[in-house]
């Protein structure tokens, strides 16, 4: 089997700026798939250095995972992260043009660090390796990798939705970035929505030969694949956490705290992208239509912040802090306060125990690639006695877990009435009723996990042509 290289902006070693957990997320996947094929992980430590140098730091970890990072410049750090990434590419992938930063430094900086990128892994690729890049930080690498000479084949995964051509194309120079992506020999998306606008962006503005069935775009006598592949979470792995003695003292912690009323849970990084100020509106809707509901349901807001130098999230903070304090300065009695707002992360055994001892699991973004947030919230539950899951339509999950309707609740998380008439439908749904829907959705996680999500994609990657 050929070794792997991974490039990704964020690498799990200690320390790196933008890391949510040693298997959180993208971390988690990736250090999966590594450990099945063995090879390097490449990409930013999350330091800065006064000059960049492209000095390498290695660090292997017991599984024989090789990770290998650069530092950056402050200029770096700002342009490319913080700017294009993050101020630019970020809310337009999410549909939200109106947060999004056009500046030219941006993209210079963006364009510099892909480079750099390029440069400094290129001695690290042997002649039978496959690379495998993620995220939209590195949407160009691929192109870059190609013009110092790499043969290799070289696979793309985008973590994060695709939006509509007619937002796309708000970008400047969109055409010369989707034009970069089309050197990779394959193009991954997380479902068939998100695909489905690549696809019609590069007939529509590109004038590329697409094949709908296949995936095959075809552009500049050169033939990419793009298709989806939804991920999931390390199902063994997580669902061993829940016979720790952790995650069983975080179960127990919950229920005695919410003194027998139903907790209601949602752990989402602070963004705009996950839509908690709307889904707080639709908790004041369900509270406001159902005021004696406040001594039977406890909702808990799991908020660990993200990317604090930019603005537009802390203003989501401030908003987020605003609501909660409204709706418990509204509904709380001495003994009752119907809304818990907890800004820091857990474990993974303590999500575990939190997500086992509530009632209903709230996932809901405005828009979201996958979210594995859903997943894990599925896998954690008791069989026998097993909650309800309120998910938006919008999450790349939906597609998954909506079970032809026997599944999650789906909702549209900008409806604060559809919110709370989903809470109620949850809150009352009877034993049978959510062991049906659980069943549909455990299928669903267990088997859509996440090594079959990278075997998928390196089986296929090793099949196309380069």
């Amino acid at each position: 089997m050929p070794r792997l290289v991974v490039i990704s902006n964020r690498v799990a070693v200690p320390k790196a700026r933008g890391v949510p957990g040693a298997q959180g997320g993208l971390a988690g996947a990736l250090n999966a798939s590594l450990k099945s094929n063995g090879g390097i992980w490449f990409g930013w430590s999350g330091q800065e250095a006064e000059q960049f140098t492209g000095s390498i730091n290695y660090v292997r970890s017991d599984e024989g995972v090789t990770t290998a990072t650069i530092d950056l410049e402050h200029q770096d750090v700002e342009e490319y992260y913080n700017g294009y990434a993050n101020s630019t590419l970020w809310p337009l992938l999410h549909y939200r043009i109106d947060l999004t930063k056009y500046e030219r430094e941006f993209a210079k900086g963006y364009e510099r660090v892909n480079e750099r990128f390029a440069q400094s892994v290129l001695p690290l690729v042997e002649p039978d390796d496959q690379v495998w890049v993620h995220d939209y930080h590195l949407l160009p690498l691929g192109e870059r990798l190609r013009s110092h000479g790499l043969n290799n084949k070289i696979g793309f995964f985008l973590h994060t939705p695709w939006p509509p051509t007619n937002l796309f194309v708000s970008l400047p120079y969109h055409e010369r970035l989707v034009r970069s992506m089309l050197h990779y020999d394959l193009l991954g998306f997380q479902c068939d929505a998100w695909l489905d606008s690549f696809l019609h962006y590069c007939w529509k503005e590109l004038g590329a030969t697409v094949d709908y069935d296949t995936g095959a775009i075809t552009f500049e006598g050169r033939t990419t694949i793009a298709r989806a592949y939804p991920i999931g979470i390390d199902f063994e792995f997580f669902t061993a956490k829940g016979n720790t003695g952790e995650a069983r003292q975080a179960q127990q912690r919950l229920l005695s705290s919410t003194r027998h009323r139903a907790a209601m849970i949602g752990v989402d990084r602070l963004d705009y992208s996950k839509g908690l100020p709307e889904r707080m509106e639709g908790i004041a809707r369900f509270f406001d239509r159902y005021p004696e509901k406040a001594r039977d349901l406890v909702f808990i807001q799991i908020a660990p912040p993200s990317r604090e130098d930019i603005g537009s999230y802390q203003d989501i903070r401030a908003t987020l802090e605003q609501k909660a304090g409204q709706i418990n300065g509204a509904r709380s009695d001495v003994d009752v306060v119907p809304i818990r707002y907890v800004n820091r992360g857990y474990s993974q055994e303590e999500l575990y125990g939190f997500y086992r001892g509530s009632r209903i699991g709230l996932v809901t973004p405005l828009r979201d690639g996958m979210n594995l947030v859903a997943k894990e919230y599925v896998a954690a539950q008791d069989p026998d006695d097993p909650g309800v899951l309120i998910l938006s339509r919008f999450a790349g999950a939906a597609q998954q877990l909506d079970c032809d309707g026997e599944g999650a609740l789906l909702i549209n998380p900008h409806s604060a009435d559809d919110i709370s008439h989903n809470i109620h439908i949850a809150l009352e749904m009877p034993l049978a009723e959510r062991k049906a829907r659980f069943d549909k959705m455990i299928t669903s996680v267990r088997e859509e996990n996440v090594q079959r999500w990278a075997e998928n994609f390196i089986g296929d990657l090793a099949s196309t042509g380069s």
